[in-house]
């Protein structure tokens, strides 16, 4: 995959982190300690329903 990652904001300096790369019809999520094999792939939708899901999990 070519793709450019990002880092998360919500990682500090050297500790393990949450990396995002778009297309426009796919995310892709992975790891910074194995940034090539892990990766996570759904469209925008599920990528939505997951965040959505997991907000409601931390509140209750």
């Amino acid at each position: 995959m070519d793709s450019r990652w990002q880092k998360s904001s919500y990682c500090s300096e050297g500790a393990s982190c949450v990396h995002v790369a778009t297309t426009t019809e796919t995310i892709h999520l992975t790891e910074s300690s194995d940034p090539s094999e892990s990766i996570l792939t759904a469209t925008p939708a599920a990528f939505h329903a997951l965040l959505t899901t997991l907000k409601k999990e931390t509140h209750a």
